[in-house]
This record gives C-alpha cells, structure tokens and sequence, in this order.
C-alpha cells in the first residue's frame, strides 16, 4: 500500500524520536558507570554530548512543527504530532539528569564514596529498561505496555527509599558524611525523575491511540513522600 506523503514524514520524524531516545537511553546508563569508576574524562564527554541531544531534540520540535503548519493534520496524526513534541522534551530532560550526575562526578573529585553502588545501579538499570520499553510501545502504539510501564515506577520509588534510609544511617553515624550523602541522594533523585519521566511518555502513547488523557499518579498508590536536596550543581 502507497503511503502519503504525511505517513512518509511521520515515519522520518517516528525515526527521528527513536534514535534521540536510544541516546538519551545510554545516558542514564553510562553516568551511573562514570559514577561507579569515577572516570572525570568520561564525565566531561558525557556533559558534553548534551548538548547534541538539545540540538536534535529542537530539530525535531521544528519539523513537528512545520509539518503541521504545511500538512495541516487531523485526529490521530495530529495526536502523534503533539505526542511527538512531548516525548522530545522528556527525553532531553532526561538526559539533564544524566548530565547532572555526570556533574556530581565532577564534583566528588577523587574523594572515595560514602557508601558502595548497590541500589542506585539497579535504580539506572529499571530507568533505562522502562524508557526502552516505552519507545517500543510508542512506535507500536502498545497501550498494554504504556499501562503497565508506569507500574514499575514504584519499585525505582522503593529503592530510592531504600537509599535515603541507608544514607541517614551514614550521617547519622559520622556527621562528616553529610556531603558525601547529599550527593548520591540526588543522583538517586535523578534516577526516580527520569522514570517519572518515562511514566509522562506512557500517558502520551495512551494519549496518542485512544484520545484519552491518563494521569497515572492519580491511579498508582501514592508515592512516600521524598525529602527535598538542592542540585550538586
């Protein structure tokens, strides 16, 4: 079957998302292996690369934007059109908290860390494997996956949990611990943002198929309320 010329340029945008999002996925992958090993090199190249991840990000905000304006959309395209536009900026704000754990690298220098990477790896690797998933889901329209996806954003909660517990347990024994603590609670925040973030692309593809607007922290148990910690900027 012969594909109009919209389909033809929503499928080159699709791709265009696609391939920011498989970036923006390695981002939160890598920076919680920099953290790991410490690697201050790896850290700036990781900085770095953001800004190539705006600029593909604003690329696909302008095409979206002048396909609409020439094609003039309706109904569904239009819908992904719109979704298109959102997923963007959630995956460039998602590689920002990439970036700003590369920055928290930076900052730690050589000083050893206050405690060993047990649960913020695992933290990284759920962020990394829902926002894989959700990619998938929205190029296969999946609304099954997009609404259980959100799902699992509780257990990057429980461990971002987990770690603010074992960090007190920390300063609490050593009151100079206090520094080392508050950086790795916000890579921790990080992390639990970046999944909250996936969960807003999942209301867009359930958004994008059906029309309707999802909220999912108004269907998921209520969240532990988190401590605020100022960014290790």
């Amino acid at each position: 079957m012969v594909k109009t010329p919209l389909e033809k340029e929503l499928e080159g945008l699709q791709d265009q998302l696609v391939d920011l999002g498989v970036m923006v996925e390695r981002t939160i992958i890598e920076a919680v292996d920099i953290l790991g090993e410490r690697h201050g090199e790896r850290a700036k190249r990781l900085i770095q690369s953001d800004a190539e991840i705006n600029r593909r990000r604003y690329q696909i905000e302008t095409d979206t934007l002048i396909l609409i304006a020439r094609q003039q959309p309706m109904a569904k395209d239009l819908r992904t059109l719109a979704a298109i536009l959102e997923i963007a900026g959630e995956l460039e704000r998602i590689a920002d908290y990439s970036k700003g754990i590369a920055k928290i690298v930076l900052n730690l220098g050589t000083k050893p860390l206050v405690k060993p990477l047990v649960d913020i790896p695992r933290m990284a690797a759920l962020a990394s494997d829902m926002l894989h998933r959700a990619l998938l889901g929205f190029v296969d329209r999946d609304t099954r996956a997009a609404y259980a996806i959100p799902e699992e954003d509780q257990q990057v909660d429980d461990l971002y949990d987990q770690v603010y517990r074992e960090l007190m347990t920390y300063v609490l024994e050593d009151p100079r611990n206090i520094d080392g603590a508050s950086h790795l609670m916000w890579v921790a925040h990080n992390l639990e943002r970046a999944a909250d973030r996936v969960v807003n692309i999942c209301e867009r593809i359930i958004f994008t198929v059906t029309g309707e607007l999802i909220e999912f922290d108004d269907r998921l148990p209520p969240k532990a309320a988190k401590p605020h910690h100022p960014p290790a900027d």
